[in-house]
């Protein structure tokens, strides 16, 4: 069962991720976002859910 919360916040951390690097933030502000959920991967995303920043969708 532990291993399906495991997969659960993968998933997440990898579109967390996936939404910082299509962000209009320069490169610096990036990678030290996808350092902080890799390395943090439940607090990273807490962190990030609230005071990251998010994808910009809009063409």
């Amino acid at each position: 069962m532990g291993y399906i919360f495991g997969i659960i916040i993968f998933a997440l951390d990898v579109w967390a991720i996936a939404s910082v690097i299509n962000t209009n933030e320069p490169m610096r502000t990036k990678i030290i976002w996808i350092a902080l959920i890799a390395i943090l991967p439940v607090v990273g995303l807490i962190i990030w859910y609230f005071a990251g920043p998010k994808a910009n969708y809009s063409r």
